[in-house]
């Protein structure tokens, strides 16, 4: 059962990881778009956003699994 909570401490661990990486590399884009062509920074921007939104939607997810995981399928080992 121990190995449940070590699995649920792995995908939130590697989400977090991840969604760093994204975050970082949207971001770099980002800037480069904007300082190749700074006339379409508003547009850029707004599909930045949005694209932020959908890569903060993934580890939220990972998250509601390791939390079934912990409390559903061991709930023994917790608490």
């Amino acid at each position: 059962m121990e190995l449940v909570i070590i699995a649920a401490a792995a995908i939130i661990c590697f989400s977090a990881v991840s969604t760093g990486i994204g975050f970082a590399m949207l971001g770099g884009k980002l800037l480069e778009s904007t300082a190749r062509q700074p006339e379409l920074a508003p547009q850029l921007q707004t599909k930045t956003f949005i694209m932020a939104g959908l890569l903060d939607a993934v580890p939220m997810i990972g998250v509601g699994i390791a939390m079934y995981l912990i409390f559903v399928v061991a709930p023994g080992v917790v608490g």
